[in-house]
């Protein structure tokens, strides 16, 4: 583990020296520069999660955008989700003079995930045979201009109503993770490119949350849109809007619900397909949106994978980021 301080990097007070015992925590041995939104910083770093660092020799700074990157630290690992050309090339150009520093995630890994057009790919590649049930990607159109095309675009496609439409860009903003379900051809006008049309799938109103960190897996559960069935598709018509529906608040863990909908994605499933991900899109930090076709026990669709996502929603997630930390820390000796 490397062993390296400035004077730049200090304990805001004494009493953050002193973990809840009263006992004097050691110097921290492994450096964590953080570069991340104000929104980011508050759901992810949470007072839980900074003392349990600080008793494990872990301690968070944050990097100051006003100032060059390379004037800062050192640093043993940098955690980062910024957007932008920008943030991208000062890290680029930061890892290329200390690639001793570990940095999460390469900026070029995650760019793959912004566009819900190639997130997708590599899942749809995936072959995972004998793996306890069968993996896939819901049918999908990419729109990029021109709505008054698009129905006709969709017939030719040959997808099938109704559909969710979801904007092609994610960039971390609440309005990239809106999605619209279109239930008739007619209204298929009325969206805005630039997009991605997904046939829903039903799947009894819930998705499981696959949180990655590393080699860790936590699985939960969210409630999603609900069914359609033939009924309620010949008696709606037009663009329904959603806002993101897989929050904490709508943690469905604890519902009674039906236990053929409830039951987890097998876990050597889950192991395989987080494995074979973590390898084809070079990320250690992110979450897979999963659901299973309603009426079966194993056939599931991948319909969104996010990077970074909100870990403190998380249960026990102080405890799994700060061993991924240490383990990433132990293999830079």
């Amino acid at each position: 583990m490397l062993m390296r301080f400035s004077s730049e990097i200090s304990y805001r007070n004494d009493e953050e020296r002193e973990n809840e015992r009263g006992s004097l925590v050691p110097p921290p041995e492994l450096v964590v520069g953080y570069a991340l939104t104000s929104k980011k910083v508050k759901s992810f770093l949470q007072p839980k999660l900074e003392r349990l660092a600080r008793t494990k020799g872990i301690l968070f700074v944050a990097i100051d955008q006003n100032r060059p990157l390379s004037d800062q630290g050192p640093f043993d690992i940098l955690l980062h989700k910024l957007t932008g050309k920008e943030w991208r090339q000062i890290l680029e150009d930061y890892w290329e003079k200390h690639p001793e520093v570990t940095v999460l995630d390469p900026p070029g890994a995650i760019q793959h995930v912004h566009n819900r057009q190639s997130m997708l790919e590599d899942v749809a590649d995936l072959n995972l045979a004998d793996c306890y049930g069968k993996v896939g990607v819901p049918k999908q159109l990419v729109i990029t201009k021109d709505p008054s095309s698009i129905p006709d675009a969709v017939s030719k496609a040959g997808l099938t109503l109704p559909l969710v439409a979801k904007p092609l860009v994610v960039d971390g903003s609440a309005k990239s993770h809106e999605l619209s379900l279109a239930y008739d051809q007619y209204s298929l006008s009325m969206l805005e490119p630039p997009l991605v049309l997904q046939e829903f799938v039903n799947h009894g109103g819930v998705l499981f949350k696959v949180y990655i960190v590393g080699e860790a897996i936590k699985v939960v559960r969210r409630f999603s849109l609900p069914d359609v069935d033939e009924r309620e598709l010949l008696n709606n018509a037009g663009v329904f809007h959603f806002p993101r529906v897989s929050c904490a608040a709508a943690s469905a863990d604890d519902a009674d619900l039906d236990p053929c909908i409830a039951e987890l994605p097998p876990r050597p499933l889950l192991e395989r397909l987080a494995r074979e991900l973590r390898r084809r899109l070079g990320l250690r930090l992110f979450n897979i949106d999963i659901i299973r076709e309603h009426g079966t026990r194993d056939h599931f669709y991948v319909i969104d994978i996010n990077y970074f996502p909100g870990y403190g929603k998380m249960p026990g997630y102080e405890h799994i980021f700060t061993d991924f930390l240490l383990r990433l820390g132990s293999k830079q000796v």
